[in-house]
């Protein structure tokens, strides 16, 4: 029997990466990390096409990555922290899935993230103002597209096993 995928969301430093291989070792599906995805079509990682191509040039590849993953099952998807902030990408990853909400006060992202170079939405001298300005963008636009929202200030294992009982 094909599984429905989960599909996590939230934002940077929230745990989608390491809940989600987590939680495919856990339920046997497979785990796809959707900037991963992306970067192995790409040759280059998230950092490298921000700063050659541009963010416009990523969300396009990350549209098409969304739509090519909503069109297999029994996987578990880390979508990247903007992902669900485009209806399109909502819509595509809904279609074979549910989406989990890794819900997570901004002061533990700025935490998490506080010796973090790689994200290039942060990469500026105000980096704590820009990501709680950008936090404050996505939070709504994540809770609007969940199907399900998580604690996920907890273990990942406590994460894990409660997204498993909640679905």
């Amino acid at each position: 029997m094909a599984r429905k995928n989960i599909v996590l969301c939230g934002f940077m430093g929230c745990g989608k990466s390491t809940i989600g291989a987590l939680l495919a070792k856990k339920t046997g599906m497979s785990f796809v990390d959707l900037d991963s995805y992306i970067e192995k079509k790409e040759g280059r990682t998230v950092s490298e096409i921000f700063a050659d191509s541009g963010e416009e040039y990523f969300r396009t590849r990350e549209r098409e990555a969304a739509k090519e993953l909503s069109e297999k099952k029994g996987l578990v998807i880390a979508s990247g922290g903007g992902t669900l902030t485009f209806e399109e990408n909502v819509q595509s990853l809904k279609r074979s899935g549910t989406i989990v909400l890794l819900d997570i006060p901004v002061e533990v992202v700025a935490e998490r993230l506080k010796y973090d170079t790689t994200r290039p939405l942060l990469a500026r001298p105000d980096k704590n103002e820009a990501m709680k300005a950008l936090y404050e963008k996505r939070d709504p636009l994540y809770r609007a597209a969940a199907d399900i929202t998580i604690n996920a200030d907890q273990s990942p294992m406590q994460v894990c096993m409660q997204i498993i009982s909640e679905i």
